[in-house]
Formats: structure tokens, sequence, C-alpha cells
């Protein structure tokens, strides 16, 4: 039989006849490469819509958080789970700056804070927050917290009576 002729069609089942040809392709799908390559960018573009949310939708209208802290000094005296814990924190202006002046800049934050007398040594980041030398890896927006925190912190045990610098 010769390969390049046709061969008549044999009736299959039910009377039918099958169609020549190639066979249908299957249907299409997606290959995975581009399922994955979709995923990541809406992932990527949901992250960073989250991300930026806070930022966009502020209202101009409402003063930063730094902004809202430094109003007024911060001034606490409380007993808090047994211990009592007292703090201020004052406006030190640079000797030869006229207090009426702006000079915003030249000022720093004093902050004097004690937990059952003892002395706890605070820093002011630049952000405006606080951190002790207790808990030395977080900040707190306020001096109370920070204060707290360190109690939290402590437990039982008692600040030293003096500061490492003060030997």
């Amino acid at each position: 039989m010769d390969p390049t002729t046709a061969t008549p069609a044999t009736p299959g089942p039910m009377g039918t006849t099958p169609a020549a040809g190639p066979p249908a392709p299957a249907p299409h799908r997606p290959a995975r490469r581009a399922v994955l390559r979709t995923a990541f960018t809406t992932t990527l573009v949901a992250g960073t819509a989250g991300a930026l949310a806070p930022v966009l939708l502020k209202d101009p209208g409402t003063p930063d958080r730094g902004a809202r802290r430094s109003q007024a000094p911060e001034r606490f005296s409380e007993t808090y789970r047994g211990r009592h814990i007292r703090g201020t924190a004052s406006a030190v202006v640079p000797a030869g700056v006229h207090p009426g002046a702006a000079a915003a800049a030249s000022t720093a934050t004093a902050a004097d804070v004690t937990i059952d007398g003892r002395p706890l040594h605070v820093m002011r980041r630049a952000d405006g927050s606080y951190l002790s030398e207790v808990n030395h890896y977080e900040s707190f927006p306020t001096l109370l917290e920070t204060a707290r925190a360190a109690v939290d912190e402590l437990g039982t045990a008692h600040l030293a009576a003096t500061t490492p610098h003060t030997i």
C-alpha cells in the first residue's frame, strides 16, 4: 500500500466516520511562569499600596506625632505596679539664645525619670520618642510609657543606686 494515497474511511462505532487530520489541540492553559508572575506582581502592588496608604490618605490638617508630643513639657508622678515613678521633661535653651527667639533647632529636651527614687537613664531619639537603659531596643512615644516599660522589664529587681557615668 502506498502511504501517499488516501485510504477509504472505515465506519466507526455507531456508524460515524473518524475525522481526517491531526488531533484537536488541548484547550489553552496559562503557563506556570505567567501565573507566578501575575501573583508576584499583584502581591507587590498590594504591599506597596498598604505601606503608602497611611501617608497618602493622611489629612493635611492633622499634626505629626512628634508635633503633638512637643506641645507641652511632660510631668508625671504615679504608682505603677507597686513602684513610684516620677518624671519631667523640659526644654533646655543654650546660653546666649533669646527665649522668645525661634531657636527650635538649637533647643534640646532634658528628661529626668526616677523609679523608687533611683534615676533611670532616658535618651531622646531624633523622631521625638524615648528609650531607656533598661529597655534599650524599643522606643516609646512618651516618658510615662518609657518608665512603665522599664518597671515591666525590671520586675522585682531594682535600679542601681548610681549610674555608671557618675562613678
